[in-house]
C-alpha cells in the first residue's frame, strides 16, 4: 500500500480571505486562528480575512498568516482520520510540517515565524537584494551562470529548486539582473524578476539566520513523530537538535523542493496532501511526477470531499 505525505505551502500562496470558511464552520480551526491572535498579541485574523493585501504580503505578516491557516486546516483534517507517513513544507511551510509532526507547538511556531519574517525583511536594505524565477534552464547550467555572474556583478545563487524547468535565483540586485540579462546562456526560456522584500534563501540572509538562531534556542523542540523532509538536505529529520540547526541554515540555503518530492516518491509516497492556501505545491509536484495523486485541502468544500 502506498504512503501519504502532508505538504505545506510557503510564501506566495497567501490570499486575503484564506481559511475564513473553515474559521466560521469548524470550531477546532477557529481555535487555532484565535490562538495565533493571542500568541502574537494582535489580530492576525483580521489581516488574513480582510486584508489589505499589501499588508498581508509583508513578509513578517505573510509567514505567520500562512502558518495559521495551514494549522487550522490541519486541525480540521484530523477529524477525517487521514494520517501521514511523512511531512514536508516549502520554506516557511517547513514550520507547518514540524507542527504536524509534533516537533513544535503551534504557539511557539507562530511566534518564531513572525520573528523570522522580521529578521528576513531587515537583513538586507530595501532595493539591494532581488530574486527572479528562471524557466527552462537545467540546474547545473544555471548554477554555473550564477557563479559567473557572482564574480562579475555580485552574489547570486540558486534559492528554490522547485521542479524541472522552474528554479528561483536570489542575491544582490546587480547579480540577479545579470542572470536576467544572461539567462539564455543557461538555456532559460524566460527569467522573471519577482516582487519580494529581500534576497531570500541566499547567503545575504546569514544575518537573519544568526538572529533566528537565538529565537530557536529559546523554543522547546521535540523529536518529530514522523520524518520531516528538510529543505536544506532533502532528507528526513526527526531529532530535535538537528531540526533546530537546519531551521537556521534554511534561511540562507536553497530550498531543495524537487529533490524532497523525489525522495518521498522513492520512499513509496504516492499520495501528497497539500494543506493550506492555494495549489502552488500541487502544480510543482505534478511537474515532478504526473503519476502521483495530489489532493489540495484549501477550502471547506475540499475538506468535506476528503471526509466522504
Amino acid at each position: 500500500m502506498g504512503k501519504t505525505a502532508f505538504v505545506f505551502p510557503g510564501q506566495g500562496a497567501q490570499a486575503v480571505g484564506m481559511g475564513q470558511d473553515i474559521y466560521e464552520a469548524i470550531p477546532a480551526s477557529r481555535a487555532v486562528i484565535d490562538a495565533a491572535d493571542e500568541a502574537l498579541g494582535f489580530k492576525l485574523s483580521e489581516l488574513i480575512f480582510n486584508g489589505p493585501e499589501e499588508r498581508l504580503k509583508q513578509t513578517a505578516n505573510t509567514q505567520p498568516a500562512l502558518l495559521a491557516v495551514s494549522a487550522a486546516f490541519l486541525e480540521a483534517l484530523k477529524e477525517s482520520g487521514l494520517k501521514a507517513d511523512f511531512a514536508a513544507g516549502h520554506s516557511l511551510g517547513e514550520y507547518s510540517a514540524l507542527v504536524a509532526a509534533g516537533a513544535l507547538s503551534f504557539e511557539d511556531a507562530i511566534r518564531t515565524v513572525r520573528a523570522r519574517g522580521e529578521f528576513m525583511e531587515q537583513a538586507v536594505p530595501s532595493g539591494q537584494g532581488a530574486m527572479a524565477a528562471v524557466l527552462g534552464a537545467e540546474r547545473e547550467a544555471l548554477a554555473a551562470l550564477c557563479a559567473s555572474a557572482s564574480a562579475d556583478a555580485g552574489a547570486v545563487e540558486l534559492a528554490n529548486v522547485n521542479c524541472p524547468g522552474q528554479i528561483v535565483v536570489s542575491g544582490t540586485a546587480a547579480g540577479v539582473q545579470a542572470v536576467v540579462e544572461r539567462g539564455k546562456e543557461a538555456g532559460a526560456k524566460r527569467v522573471i524578476p519577482l516582487e519580494v522584500s529581500g534576497p531570500f534563501h541566499s547567503s545575504l540572509m546569514k544575518p537573519a539566520a544568526e538572529r533566528l538562531q537565538g529565537v530557536l534556542a529559546s523554543v522547546t523542540m521535540q523529536d518529530a513523530s514522523i520524518p520531516v523532509i528538510a529543505n536544506v538536505t532533502a532528507k528526513p529529520v526527526t531529532a530535535s537538535g538537528e531540526i533546530r540547526n537546519l531551521l537556521a541554515e534554511q534561511v540562507y540555503s536553497p530550498v531543495l523542493w524537487e529533490d524532497s518530492v523525489r525522495y518521498l516518491i522513492e520512499q513509496g509516497v504516492d499520495t501528497f496532501v497539500e494543506i493550506g492556501s492555494g495549489t502552488v505545491l500541487a502544480g510543482l509536484i505534478k511537474k515532478i511526477d504526473k503519476t502521483v495523486k495530489v489532493i489540495s485541502i484549501n477550502s471547506l468544500e475540499a475538506l468535506k470531499a476528503i471526509a466522504l
